[in-house]
């Protein structure tokens, strides 16, 4: 949850809370009319923001936006004849994943995993 959200909602509980506690006091010996309307006025206000925050959309990558990461291969890897150094199976482009910023192989044939070499494109 952000920091807008969480503020929106202490701000809509605490027009909630003034606004109840003006309803309330409107029924007193020494209450007004007019703080009955200041109440609901204030309690429609608070659910109003609820329901606003509660609509506001996140557009932050950790609350689930999709990031494409794109892998070029350093060298002349061509990848439907590249094959696996222990054992020799064929790999595709789907065995090679970015590990802490290295291309690194995963072997479905013999489960072993290794980091691509990478040599210079000239």
């Amino acid at each position: 949850m952000s920091a807008g959200k969480i503020i929106a909602y202490i701000f809509a509980a605490i027009l909630i809370f003034f606004g109840v506690l003006f309803i309330w006091a409107t029924f007193s010996p020494e209450g007004q009319i007019g703080w009955l309307v200041v109440g609901i006025i204030s309690v429609a206000i608070g659910f109003g923001v609820i329901w606003f925050a509660g609509r506001s959309k996140v557009t932050s990558a950790s609350q689930g936006e999709n990031v494409t990461l794109n892998i070029e291969l350093s060298g002349d890897v061509n990848l439907e004849t590249m094959k696996c150094q222990s054992c020799g199976g064929a790999l595709t482009a789907d065995n090679i994943q970015m590990l802490a910023g290295a291309p690194v192989v995963n072997c479905p044939f013999c489960n072993s995993s290794y980091q691509l070499t990478e040599e210079p494109k000239w």
